[in-house]
């Protein structure tokens, strides 16, 4: 079995930012138990950020870019040299990682990193992954490590994506305001969850939360990866995950699978505008699969250009889709509400072809 792992800033440092090497033992003991097993590791680890908050004597985590970016710098070797001893007691090799958006929204680049991690496994090495965050900007980053890791799960095909985080696992609400949550054990393919209401954020040391963690469990889920949500300081947690021990909230991979095409479309690209659809668009959309057509668009945003990746929002504003543009925001707004048979004849009968439009989890 291939694994994608993912451990999270506030399970591996404490509140200011200093590295828990016990916990990064436990980890390199459990992958390393896995790969006596037979099984093939990857780890998606954050902290660097805050590894360098306590490396350079802050005393809390700053807020400008620059800052944060040398402070990548700083703590990024000091998290390696953590796992590297700890992996080095089972005679294992840790392999540094640093990914960009860019390495998934580019074909070549997204082949290159399949390449790059597959014989990393052949090697024997455990490929530790990480954000870019020292070169990487606002503009051009994901910013949390749960898209990621479910990224990197698609581009190696895993069988299965583990979010280790600092709660048990997925609940009917946030048990922190909420009494009566109860923890989600397991998650059908394609169950939308719609009853679930998960938190945006992190803490203040992290940038992912809950719903960044559903989010890429969902993903995982559609491109056919099993996808588990635990607690990384439950004990031997990534070994039970993987054996089939029942651990935080399980979902099971949907039937069908996103092309990478289409999860570049969807998750990888930047996007650039949007459009919004009246109430009989979004019916065609989501029902029947079909194209977008300009006599379904209502409003046109941002100056984007012919082939790029756009928002579709439904006539609430919420974003369910995504699509690469046949035409230009200036093309798409001249020619919004217009029938087909009403369209010049130079003027594309599409705004997204169906083949190029991703519905999103929501």
């Amino acid at each position: 079995m291939r694994v994608v792992a993912k451990v999270g800033t506030s399970s591996l440092t404490n509140a200011t930012g200093v590295i828990q090497r016990d916990v990064i033992a436990s980890l390199c003991d459990q992958m390393a138990e896995l790969r006596s097993q037979g099984h093939e590791v990857i780890l998606v680890s954050s902290a660097a950020i805050s590894a360098g908050v306590a490396a350079l004597g802050f005393a809390s985590r700053p807020t400008d870019v620059l800052t944060l970016q040398a402070l990548a710098a700083a703590g990024q070797p000091r998290l390696m040299e953590e796992y590297n001893h700890e992996l080095a007691r089972h005679d294992l090799v840790a392999a540094q990682v640093l990914l960009v958006p860019h390495d998934f929204a580019n074909r070549q680049q997204y082949l290159h990193a399949r390449q790059t991690l597959t014989r990393l496994l052949d090697l024997g090495c455990i490929p530790i992954v990480n954000e870019n965050d020292t070169v990487a900007n606002d503009e051009i980053r994901y910013g949390d490590n749960d898209r990621i890791a479910a990224l990197v799960a698609h581009n190696v095909s895993a069988d299965m994506l583990v979010l280790l985080t600092d709660t048990p696992g997925l609940y009917t609400a946030d048990p922190r305001t909420d009494s009566s949550a109860t923890l989600i054990g397991e998650v059908p393919a394609n169950d939308p969850l719609v009853s679930v209401s998960a938190g945006p954020t992190g803490t203040d040391r992290g940038r992912g939360g809950m719903a960044s963690k559903l989010w890429a469990a969902r993903l995982a889920s559609w491109s056919g990866v099993s996808a588990v949500i635990a607690e990384a300081l439950r004990p031997n947690v990534l070994v039970d995950a993987v054996g089939g021990v029942p651990v935080g909230t399980r979902f099971a991979p949907s039937d069908r699978r996103l092309p990478a095409r289409k999860l570049w479309i969807g998750f990888a690209s930047r996007v650039q505008g949007s459009v919004t659809v009246d109430a009989g668009a979004y019916r065609a959309l989501t029902e029947r699969g079909t194209s977008l057509l300009p006599a379904g668009v209502i409003g046109v945003d941002g100056d984007f250009s012919e082939g790029a990746t756009i928002e579709v929002r439904n006539p609430d504003g919420t974003v369910f889709a995504r699509g690469m543009a046949v035409s230009g925001a200036e093309v798409v707004q001249e020619h919004a509400g217009r029938r087909t048979r009403d369209l010049p004849a130079r003027i594309a009968h599409e705004v997204i072809h169906r083949d190029d439009l991703v519905l999103l989890p929501h």
